[in-house]
């Protein structure tokens, strides 16, 4: 079967990877991927946008792909899988509607409220001088949310008065564009957060192995957000009592309440949770895909075939999907960004080293590259996802940290502390 992958990051990367795996499975496409897909064997990256839901499905057609995975966000809110059904096109991930979870903050929370799902008390606004008053009046710390889509950047942790109301400045003056045309507010939660990736038909849902992200740029969780720092799994705080109440309290009351508005939703239900110091978990926000950078540190511990997995979900049929497979390791990904990331970057720098990381057993999973006259160069912010497993956590730290001594390009930046909570 060949496999068509939609998306450009680590998160595809990985996907892709992982699919190759299977023995169903003879080629992936990715549209439109990047330097590590383009010398992937059995792997072609496909010059269209991600937007031109025509062009895809026209070369899906064409090509026989059997069935296609949507990998960001940004195609899923804009409708592609209404296109590919329309044409009775098999595609993993929800429909337009159900990506709302994740392109509108305040069509969650509201969501979350209708289905007692434990979460964060929240206000929601659409003009700035009644935001800036309900800031003045709760007080700080608190937390400032871009209602739409903006690359894991639209949110802001205020812990003074002053950065709440520099926050909601630049959202209403157009930093995120529409997706700053409204704002959740919302009180400051205390924890440690956690990365549920479940994968759902619309009537069952499975949780992936947990993971936790690192969203701040800076050691000890300092500096701006980020897209996503690195990750690890399992973490070792989503302890089987704590997944217990996630699938009772968060996952499938999320699910029936997506089916009680007639949301058909197959896909992946990212939960990202705080785990509050009495051991309870609230969501901090709903994603409609793949987490990246946890993807890249789940996938390699995943034993199941993927293709096997995803395919149960588009039709409807996770209900009968024997339990998951998992290696009985610990896997750590570090992403190495460019230099100036989140902001503005370099590109254009020649990455080496890749190979060595991998001689040594690491798996990278590229992200901002690109090929230029065959040799790979940065190409965006977060340029690579370095993964290694160990026997446990400490393990894993060691081999990563081995693996990406190795990576050079000019201005590599990468945080020295992904995973040390686990092991604190």
């Amino acid at each position: 079967m060949k496999v068509l992958v939609v998306g450009s990051g680590g998160r595809e990367h990985a996907l892709a990877w992982k699919l190759l795996q299977s023995p169903n499975i003879d080629r992936v496409f990715c549209i439109p991927g990047n330097g590590g897909t383009a010398t992937m064997p059995n792997c072609q990256n496909v010059s269209l946008s991600i937007d031109d839901f025509e062009g895809m499905l026209r070369f899906a057609q064409v090509q026989g792909v059997g069935f296609t995975i949507v990998g960001p966000e940004l195609p899923l809110a804009l409708g592609i899988v209404d296109y590919f059904q329309a044409a009775e096109a098999l595609i993993f991930g929800p429909t337009k509607e159900g990506a709302q979870i994740e392109a509108s903050k305040s069509w969650a929370k509201q969501l979350m409220l209708e289905a007692n799902i434990p979460t964060a008390a929240s206000a929601t606004f659409n003009n700035l001088e009644s935001a800036q008053a309900y800031v003045h009046e709760q007080g700080a710390p608190i937390v400032i949310k871009a209602d739409g889509l903006a690359s894991g950047k639209g949110v802001t942790v205020a812990m003074e008065i002053d950065e709440a109301i520099a926050a909601l400045d630049r959202i209403f003056s157009g930093q995120f564009g529409s997706a700053g045309e409204t704002v959740v507010i919302e009180e400051f939660m205390t924890g440690q957060e956690v990365s549920v990736l479940a994968i759902t038909d619309g009537k069952t849902i499975r949780p992936l192995i947990p993971a936790q992200d690192h969203k701040r740029l800076g050691d000890g969780d300092t500096g701006p957000n980020t897209g996503g720092m690195g990750a690890y799994a399992p973490a070792p705080i989503a302890t089987p009592e704590l997944m217990a109440k996630v699938q009772t309290q968060v996952l499938e009351p999320a699910i029936a309440a997506l089916s009680a508005r007639g949301i058909d939703y197959r896909g992946c239900l990212y939960a990202g949770l705080m785990v509050t110091p009495e051991g309870e978990p609230k969501v901090v926000e709903f994603n409609c895909r793949f987490g990246d950078p946890e993807t890249q540190a789940v996938l390699p511990l995943l034993d199941d075939n993927l293709d096997d997995l995803l395919l149960a979900c588009v039709e409807g049929r996770l209900d009968s999907f024997a339990p998951l497979q998992w290696k009985n390791q610990a896997s750590v990904c570090v992403v190495t960004a460019a230099d100036g990331y989140p902001d503005k970057v370099e590109v254009g720098q020649f990455v080496t080293g890749i190979g060595k990381a991998e001689d040594i057993g690491a798996f990278v999973f590229q992200s901002g590259t690109k090929l230029k006259n065959n040799a790979l160069v940065t190409n965006g912010g977060r340029v690579l996802g370095v993964t290694a497993l160990g026997d446990d956590i400490r393990k894993a730290i060691t081999n990563v940290y081995s693996a990406v001594n190795f990576i050079a390009y000019d201005g590599i930046y990468y945080r020295k502390d992904i995973a040390s909570k686990a092991i604190n």
